[in-house]
């Protein structure tokens, strides 16, 4: 695992402004979500990533490129970057949720770490993903990794690095157009 790295979310998406969960399904990058992947790219400029680890998600993979492109860097698809399959509820909005799935979102609220998406996972779940996502990525880069991922899995990459428990993990947010370095388990924003 590496001890320093570069973490980003990709660019905002059309159904990010839907209100609409993506899970492991996608839907393009907005005007805006491309300048915020180029803004990103500028602001790393010059840091020393020599690799970019990418979710193999469209909207994570077209960040990823406008950021290694601009950068130099090489990219790497690292499967285990996608975000939470959000299974049966993936492409709904809450609203949408709460029709077709009365309750659920009170058991979520009930458990959120264990509570798995129908069809889905589980942050727990997930989060070993990420702990080997970490570990694909620190092998795959010769120097400081870039990894671009998503808003869930984000958290626990961010919580996994910084020894956070699951409670803590689910209080961090992890917007689009911030870059946060980790190093040795300390965290700032770019």
């Amino acid at each position: 695992m590496p001890d320093h790295l570069f973490l980003v979310r990709h660019g905002q998406t059309r159904w990010n402004l839907e209100h609409r969960l993506q899970g492991q399904l996608d839907s393009p990058l907005t005007e805006d979500g491309i300048r915020q992947a180029q803004s990103i790219g500028e602001r790393v400029v010059g840091r020393g990533i020599t690799t970019v680890c990418s979710s193999p998600l469209g909207r994570a993979r077209q960040t990823a490129v406008i950021i290694a492109d601009r950068i130099g860097a090489e990219l790497v698809e690292i499967a285990e970057l996608a975000e939470l399959d959000h299974g049966e509820m993936a492409g709904m909005t809450w609203d949408e949720i709460d029709q077709r799935y009365p309750g659920a979102r009170e058991d979520r609220a009930a458990n959120r770490y264990g509570w798995a998406f129908p069809g889905g996972e589980s942050y727990a779940q997930a989060r070993e993903r990420a702990r080997r996502a970490l570990s694909s990525c620190g092998w795959a880069s010769t120097g400081v990794p870039l990894l671009v991922s998503h808003e869930m899995l984000g958290r626990l990459l961010r919580a996994d690095l910084r020894g956070l428990d699951a409670i803590s993990a689910l209080s961090l947010r992890h917007p689009q157009d911030v870059v946060f370095e980790i190093d040795g388990g300390t965290e700032r924003m770019l």
